[in-house]
């Protein structure tokens, strides 16, 4: 009876309304159920990213209450839906669920499906890989899909330190680029050690007089046009700039963009199956790992927000959910 009772039920971080981190709430909900073509993971670690403090505080990607939040995963298949062949209960499998609506990790179960997950590589823990998915995705998806970053080329990464930003360098590097990289100065002997081949200290230099000729800038701060113009300055003509920011844009700033002949893409991640599995391969490869500033028990989720938010991280957060 004791075993029926815990299956039924699962752990997870909740909240009831928008507000400071002191919203989120440890709460007792069902298990779910994979449905078809789904599977069913046992959570052993999921990274909190950004839009997961912003939708904390207001709802920006997803309107709905009470919520649980979450994209990243890294656990063990425990069950698997009608039409699921690529996993088997017992895979050990990393993924991010589908954004925005997908969301839920922050939980001791979840399910998703199935093609939006790859099997962990073996070489790292679930901790490691809980850090890894919507992050990795998204510069995978900036520099590769969109941009088709090429061996040669300059990338100029914005918040280079950053959960994104620190991924993007190692992803830009796999790719054979020059990789130029923004974060405070104590953060430039972490940006090389990644392979970063140049970083610069935005807060005492200037990039636009520092840097010339990108090819491409994958840019994660700027809210508004004139902070968008610095990165349009450095670009060579043929240029991308990626931005993974979902702000509006004034039709005119487009078509000023479009004249100087610049490709202009903003991008929202997306769960994708071929890049969570080239992610695998370049961690497989030693050529991805993620940096974590901290992990916290799933229960303490409100300290991994605050701290977060503090703007001041190096790489990722993680959440482990203890007691699997």
């Amino acid at each position: 009876m004791t075993n029926t009772t815990i299956a039924a039920t699962m752990r997870a971080i909740s909240q009831d309304t928008h507000g400071s981190p002191e919203v989120l709430k440890e709460v007792e909900l069902p298990r779910p159920v994979p449905g078809l073509n789904e599977i069913l993971v046992a959570v052993r670690a999921a990274g909190v990213n950004p839009t997961d403090w912003w939708n904390r505080a207001q709802a920006m990607t997803v309107d709905r209450l009470p919520l649980v939040l979450g994209w990243d995963v890294s656990g063990v298949v425990e069950a698997v839906g009608t039409g699921v062949t690529l996993f088997k209960p017992g895979d050990e499998v990393f993924g991010m669920l589908p954004y925005p609506h997908g969301v839920g990790s922050h939980a001791e179960y979840v399910t998703a499906p199935a093609r939006a997950f790859a099997h962990k590589p073996a070489g790292i823990d679930h901790v490691q890989a809980g850090a890894l998915p919507l992050a990795a995705l998204t510069a995978y998806q900036a520099l590769v899909d969109t941009a088709d970053v090429q061996p040669g080329q300059r990338v100029l990464i914005h918040a280079a330190a950053g959960g994104v930003g620190h991924l993007a360098v190692q992803i830009a590097k796999s790719r054979g680029a020059y990789v130029i990289g923004t974060a405070s100065a104590a953060k430039h002997d972490f940006l090389r050690s990644l392979g970063a081949d140049e970083a610069i200290d935005y807060r005492t230099v200037d990039f636009t007089e520092a840097v010339e000729d990108i090819d491409v800038v994958l840019d994660s701060v700027s809210l508004d046009a004139a902070a968008r113009a610095r990165s349009l300055a450095v670009l060579r003509p043929g240029g991308t700039l990626v931005s993974i920011l979902p702000v509006p844009i004034d039709p005119d700033e487009l078509a000023d963009i479009a004249e100087r002949g610049i490709r202009f893409e903003i991008l929202l991640v997306e769960a994708d199956r071929a890049g969570i599995q080239a992610i695998a391969d370049l961690v497989a490869t030693g050529a991805l790992r993620a940096h974590l500033e901290a992990a916290f028990p799933l229960a303490e989720a409100a300290k991994a927000h605050a701290l977060g938010e503090t703007g001041r991280t190096t790489g990722k957060i993680v959440l482990i959910v203890e007691g699997q």
